[in-house]
């Protein structure tokens, strides 16, 4: 993780609403973080609580309600056209499902090369010489495999072609939309385990949306809790696991199963459904599920409030001030 005081992405009161009039689904609700250069943020939550949503506004994929998003200080959401497209080479994306997000009709090495030609950074033997040379660092032989469509290749295979791909442009931040969710847990640790060592070796930042929370402290040096369109904590990895604050993230972290038949089975078991997002809670958001709510968290809506460097939570009465109580 970089020593620097700036963060190379900058994020503030992002919004995301779908539909309109009487029929809005807030997906994304105002939320702020930083990630600095060098850096692996996690960012953990159930389905549907607007994770994927946030990965595909910071691309402008999906575009955002309001908010801004800066990179490299570098203001996003009022570029459009030609700017766009020529700022976003500096970040890729790589997405859920491996299989569909490549070309079936396309061969493997004309898949990796197509940022190459679409932009025209590089040319004839150069341009082959670099697509077999990251296809050669995410382990997909390029003479053998090369001239192979993606249909081929199982799902890990298809992944670090994805990768191979994102890596192209040399982007300074690096996107992962649960990229290992719909690999075999075998297959995860070699990903995971390839994408720690391209990140040294690039000088990658990562966004590391998962659902998976095992997962997400492997690799993250710290990590973002999303419930209902809301970050309610962020913190660094060993902190929030250890000592979480906000109760949603507690339930969370107790929910998550252990590779161990003689573990004690967590107590605490979060009850109810989530509230629709076309409909959320008044206040906090997840007063609707928490035992600890109150009346105030009804008609006062929790901010981010650091309780620890670099610790922050948004709720009114966090986990370590009720155990003092």
């Amino acid at each position: 993780m970089s020593d620097s005081t700036q963060p190379l992405l900058k994020v503030r009161d992002l919004t995301v609403t779908f539909g309109s009039h009487r029929r809005k689904l807030s997906a994304v609700a105002g939320i702020s973080f930083d990630i600095y250069e060098g850096e692996t943020l996690g960012l953990v939550g159930e389905s549907g609580c607007g994770k994927s949503t946030t990965g595909k506004a910071l691309m402008r994929i999906v575009e955002p309600s309001s908010g801004t998003i800066e990179l490299e200080g570098i203001e996003l959401t009022t570029k459009k056209g030609k700017d766009l497209r020529n700022f976003r080479t500096r970040m890729q994306m790589i997405f859920q499902d491996p299989i569909s997000s490549l070309n079936p009709r396309r061969r493997v090495k004309d898949i990796v090369a197509e940022p190459l030609d679409c932009w025209k950074t590089v040319e004839g033997a150069e341009r082959e010489a670099l697509v077999n040379d990251l296809l050669s660092k995410v382990g997909i032989d390029p003479v053998a495999y090369g001239d192979r469509y993606a249909r081929q290749f199982s799902g890990g295979q298809c992944q670090r072609i994805s990768i191979a791909r994102s890596l192209a442009m040399r982007p300074k931040l690096l996107i992962c939309d649960e990229m290992v969710s719909a690999l075999d847990v075998s297959v995860q640790a070699q990903i995971l385990n390839l994408l720690e060592d391209l990140k040294a070796e690039y000088g990658l930042t990562l966004l590391f949306i998962a659902h998976d929370l095992a997962v997400v402290k492997n690799v993250s040096d710290r990590v973002a809790v999303m419930y209902l369109g809301k970050i309610c904590e962020i913190g660094p990895s060993d902190t929030l696991y250890e000592s979480p604050e906000h109760p949603y993230t507690k339930f969370l972290l107790g929910a998550a199963l252990e590779a161990d038949p003689d573990s004690p089975i967590h107590g605490d078991v979060l009850s109810g459904e989530p509230p629709s997002p076309m409909n959320p809670p008044s206040g906090c958001r997840f007063r609707t599920r928490c035992p600890n709510a109150t009346d105030k968290c009804a008609n006062e809506e929790p901010q981010l409030v650091e309780i620890a460097t670099g610790h922050q939570v948004a709720c009114h009465y966090p986990l370590s001030t009720l155990a003092r109580k």
